[in-house]
């Protein structure tokens, strides 16, 4: 299965999952990335992601690859699990992979080496991204889409690197979706036509190569929904992670103007970026995982009543 934060369906026969996430899930003290949707299961503030992988480095350019290769060679476990961009949801992902499979070996490709020894005392195992020696059964890919010239040709290198047996998944974004006037919008939306933006381009061809491979989408950072999708093995498919309240982006920041949480009040949205925006709805992702978002609300996240 292979997926990114929106899941998308493969005809090929390897189980593979994509998911498509709002990618909102810490409180919005700005702008940047925020999405009228947030899926609050987490509730840290970890350092920010390292960079996306760009050019593709050969294994062994590092001590960590040769560390790698020599793992691989001693013979992949059921379990082992490879995440590409292992960043602020990638570790979260490897802390509660271990927790549910004592022994497995977890990787971890990146762009650089800055953060090798963070992700070592981690126990995931660094490696500048590449060809690994011997493939694994779990993939998941973490990486954004920015600093790099080629973001569907990390995710094939990424697919070349699964065996195909378990589960291969994709972080993506319900950006992709067409829709910005506040309208409701699910796992079998349409989505923006290839052509229109170069943002969502990136996106959209990112998760096709996922698809090609086999793999799935999912739309939305959420750990736990990241795991039970991989746990699954389920075909390639789309989606969605978010909670049980949609909102739209005005909404949310009246929520987190009315929590105190922060010292400066958002006064309005000064970008292209307006007020509404997409109200993202994941029922049909939710009755086929058998998931729940810890915070059934964003209101509840902030702990506030409704």
């Amino acid at each position: 299965m292979s997926c990114s934060f929106r899941f998308h369906s493969s005809a090929l026969p390897a189980a593979a999952a994509q998911l498509r996430l709002s990618r909102g899930l810490r409180p919005p003290p700005s702008r940047r990335r925020l999405h009228n949707t947030f899926s609050p299961t987490l509730s840290i503030s970890p350092p920010s992601r390292p960079a996306a992988i760009a050019i593709a480095s050969p294994l062994g350019a590092s001590q960590e690859a040769s560390a790698m290769a020599v793992s691989a060679s001693e013979g992949g476990g059921q379990y082992d699990l490879l995440i590409v961009g292992p960043g602020v949801l990638g570790r979260i992902v490897a802390k509660r992979w271990q927790q549910e499979h004592p022994g497995c070996k977890i990787f971890g490709h990146t762009a650089t080496t800055d953060h090798h020894s963070e992700l070592t005392q981690l126990g995931i195992i660094p490696s500048l991204k590449g060809p690994a020696v011997q493939k694994v059964p779990y993939v998941i890919f973490c990486a954004p889409p920015y600093r790099t010239d080629d973001y569907p040709g990390d995710l094939r290198v990424a697919a070349s690197n699964w065996n195909g047996q378990g589960s291969f998944l994709f972080t993506s974004s319900t950006a992709v979706y067409d829709c910005s006037d506040n309208g409701l919008c699910s796992e079998d939306s349409p989505c923006v036509p290839i052509g229109r933006s170069p943002r969502t381009d990136v996106l959209l061809k990112a998760e096709n190569a996922v698809l090609e491979a086999g793999g799935s989408v999912l739309r939305l950072d959420a750990a736990s929904l990241a795991i039970a999708i991989m746990k699954r093995r389920l075909r390639a498919r789309v989606f969605v992670g978010c909670d049980n309240q949609p909102l739209s982006r005005q909404e949310i920041m009246d929520l987190v103007n009315r929590s105190g949480k922060f010292d400066t009040k958002f006064q309005g949205f000064t970008g292209t970026d307006g007020p509404l925006g997409k109200r993202m709805e994941n029922s049909k992702t939710r009755a086929e995982i058998g998931w729940q978002p810890k915070y059934p609300s964003f209101t509840e996240f902030l702990g506030l009543s409704n």
